[in-house]
């Protein structure tokens, strides 16, 4: 590997994920020992360069040796195009570089709905601005993938139900429509953030039934898998309210509208 020298990362110390790639990079020597620094942690020089603001929003790699800032996806295809040009240039073509793009946006617009840190609430917190469009595309997202995964799924469950992509579908949005008009008054400025959150879990529960997909699970043995999915959703939905400071009514209402739901479905198909 080829090391950027005299260069900076400014890194989000409390997100999972900047942790992972920034750590990544200086393993691999691609930026040196020194090559990054906490966005809490910032040194005199660094905070008096970036823009304060924006860095929240897009990582910002500090170039000492011209006292520049590049931010965002740039900063990344910088590091990694020092030591895989061919990467950077190919990553550069105009359509490629605009999906990268987005997909560096939506990321880093949503990573605190992804992982949320009880740290985040703090003055000194990297925490992005919030941003409409890409919040309803991470929630978008997360109802087509779930509602899709969950169609596959309840047909192990036994209980009469065919493959039907637009029922789970239906539910996965009517989830949303639930927590949203009986919440909002309650969630007042906290409302998107929650939403969010709630579709992380929601995110959660469906890459975990993918393995059940490819096992030859009988009835009563995919009813168990669902129910220790459900538990586990509902445990991580409790801590991600604590940790936006919310009391336990908005796990109830996600509890009541999981479980009238599947006895309507039950209902509807003896």
């Amino acid at each position: 590997m080829k090391t950027l020298k005299n260069h900076t990362l400014i890194y989000d110390s409390e997100c999972p994920m900047c942790n992972i790639y920034s750590k990544g990079f200086i393993k691999s020597e691609m930026l040196d020992d020194n090559g990054r620094e906490a966005f809490t942690e910032l040194s005199l020089k660094n905070k008096n360069l970036i823009d304060f603001n924006r860095a929240r929003n897009e990582i910002a790699l500090v170039d000492h040796e011209k006292n520049k800032v590049i931010y965002g996806l740039d900063s990344l295809l910088l590091i990694i195009g020092n030591s895989f040009p061919s990467l950077e240039k190919i990553a550069r073509i105009k359509p490629l570089y605009w999906f990268f793009k987005k997909l560096y946006s939506f990321v880093s617009y949503n990573r605190k709905q992804i992982i949320p840190s009880k740290k985040d609430n703090t003055e000194e917190a990297c925490v992005p601005d919030f941003n409409l469009k890409y919040r309803i595309a991470y929630m978008a997202f997360v109802v087509i993938i779930s509602g899709y995964i969950l169609s596959l799924f309840s047909v192990k469950l036994g209980l009469g139900l065919r493959l039907n992509f637009w029922r789970e579908l239906t539910i996965c949005v009517g989830q949303v429509v639930w927590q949203t008009v009986f919440l909002t008054s309650y969630l007042k400025d906290k409302t998107w953030n929650y939403l969010g959150n709630m579709m992380t879990v929601s995110l959660i529960g469906t890459l975990l039934l993918i393995p059940a997909l490819f096992l030859n699970l009988n009835q009563v043995f995919s009813v168990i898998y669902f129910g220790i999915i459900v538990f586990i959703m509902f445990l991580e939905h409790i801590i991600r309210c604590r940790i936006l400071k919310l009391n336990s009514f908005p796990t109830l209402s996600w509890m009541i509208f999981r479980m009238t739901t599947i006895i309507i479905l039950i209902l509807l198909n003896q």
